[in-house]
């Protein structure tokens, strides 16, 4: 092996400032990652042209340039850990989707990676970032490709019309995509669909600012002077959509109202279900008051006690890691989204309603053990990245060799390896034209970047695009 640093390509399906998991946690893997110098680390992450942005980044935040945003995002990390990590930053070609409220891939983004520095590739969220892939396969691109589960898809399809025939469907075809393109997967819960030969490990941690407001409150609670380190009583903070526990959360109080008479409840949240929840909230005998979403470590929350959270549609909920980091007692639902969690003094579940008035009522009466230096350590990304690179093991990267296409000695590759083969064939020609990949769901134009995208990345404008405009679906 020479000294050539093994380099790790991080891609992921979202990006600041839409302040969803798969654009924070993956900017943190990246920084931390990085942070000791051993290896190259590439950050590749979508660029919107300004059409897409205008749909999803909030606060009518716009970019004109790849560089412009990049600028963003390390200042937003910059202010949020104590280091500067030396990670690039590289943009694949991306459109909105409006009826998935999605960010989906345009063209074939492992290019963006030359084929010299294809060592590692990480997937966040593989499932979603191949669905429609049509290019080079992942496996011949890369000697190592690691496939991290984000999101609990199934659950949310269920949700829907027809939601059980369309999650068996959208089961398989992950299955299906997951197997063509990555050696390994890292599911983050149980919670998540089960894919063959998974390892279930949660390999995120907590922003570094809420351990140190966490800090704090072990500070004022070792201090003896009679200061209360929590003032407040119970809340809650997540996207305003029903799926989001909502829902649950709502038909438990309403349920035991009587038990839980004098409970006062704090909602925060933005989304497209905010009137309905104060509609509900507001026929609640319970004093519920209904407040637009804010980052969750905004000084409002820091004297907060009790954070309850019955979502049981998250895979490891960020925000409850982060009640636990700022030394909250958490009151959650027994699911396996939650076992991670279940370590932590602070974190009370339930199985039931009669449980969840138990653990509640007990929470406002009781105060939140502190949290060891053990324990912080665990929440934070340092311990994260140690268990990402132990179940990663990416020692092996070296000793493989990228696996081969179709077409390089078929007949003497193994029955298994020539049936993934033809697998990914299949799946190659299925998303080869706009027609097909219309009919599996993808995005209009998503084949190859139009002029548009590929001036902005400055990439070769392919023949076939050449003066065509980004037609946005608006379904």
């Amino acid at each position: 092996m020479d000294n050539k640093k093994q380099h790790i390509a991080i891609f992921t399906t979202a990006s600041l400032p839409w302040m969803t998991g798969t654009a924070v946690n993956p900017l943190f893997r990246a920084a931390f990652l990085a942070k000791d110098g051993s290896r190259k680390v590439t950050l590749v992450i979508p660029w919107l042209s300004l059409q897409h942005q205008k749909l999803v980044y909030p606060d009518n935040i716009t970019f004109t340039s790849p560089s412009e945003q990049q600028v963003y995002v390390r200042h937003w990390l910059q202010e949020r850990i104590s280091f500067s990590p030396a990670f690039s930053i590289q943009f694949y070609p991306a459109k909105f989707a409006v009826d998935k409220r999605s960010i989906l891939s345009v063209g074939d983004i492992s290019e963006v990676i030359p084929d010299e520095d294809a060592d590692v590739a990480v997937l966040e969220e593989p499932e979603h970032l191949t669905w429609f892939h049509h290019g080079k396969r992942w496996k011949t691109k890369f000697r190592l490709v690691i496939g991290i589960i984000h999101t609990n898809y199934l659950e949310y399809i269920k949700r829907e019309k027809n939601g059980r025939v369309k999650a068996l469907v959208v089961k398989y075809i992950n299955s299906w995509v997951v197997d063509i393109y990555c050696h390994k997967v890292i599911r983050l819960s149980a919670a998540t669909q089960d894919y063959p030969n998974s390892i279930i490990c949660n390999v995120h941690g907590v922003n570094p600012k809420f351990l140190e407001i966490g800090k704090k409150k072990i500070e004022l609670q070792q201090s003896g002077n009679g200061n209360q380190a929590f003032t407040k009583g119970a809340y809650y903070i997540g996207k305003m959509v029903w799926s989001k526990g909502y829902k649950e959360l709502i038909k438990l109080l309403q349920d035991n109202q009587k038990e839980l008479i004098g409970l006062e409840v704090d909602l925060y949240g933005s989304g497209e279900d905010s009137d309905q929840v104060q509609a509900a909230a507001k026929k609640l005998d319970l004093v519920v008051r209904v407040y637009p979403g804010r980052d969750h470590a905004d000084p409002v929350f820091h004297d907060y006690k009790v954070f309850l959270n019955p979502s049981t549609t998250d895979v490891v909920c960020t925000t409850t890691a982060e009640a636990l980091a700022m030394g909250k007692i958490v009151v959650c639902a027994n699911h396996p989204s939650n076992e991670f969690f279940k370590q932590f003094v602070n974190c009370w579940t339930y199985d039931n309603s009669k449980g969840f008035v138990e653990a509640t009522s007990r929470a406002l009466t009781e105060e939140p053990a502190e949290l060891t230096g053990a324990q912080r350590h665990e929440l934070s990304w340092e311990a994260a990245t140690e268990r990402f690179l132990r179940v990663a093991d990416l020692d092996q990267v070296f000793a493989r060799k990228p696996a081969k296409s179709l077409s390089n000695n078929f007949a003497s590759t193994s029955l298994n390896t020539r049936m993934e083969d033809v697998s990914a064939y299949l799946h190659y020609v299925a998303l080869g034209s706009e027609t097909s990949r219309r009919a599996f769901g993808a995005i209009p134009g998503s084949l190859q970047p139009d002029e548009e995208l590929c001036k902005e990345l400055g990439l070769a404008i392919p023949a076939a695009t050449q003066g065509s405009k980004d037609p946005v679906d608006t379904s």
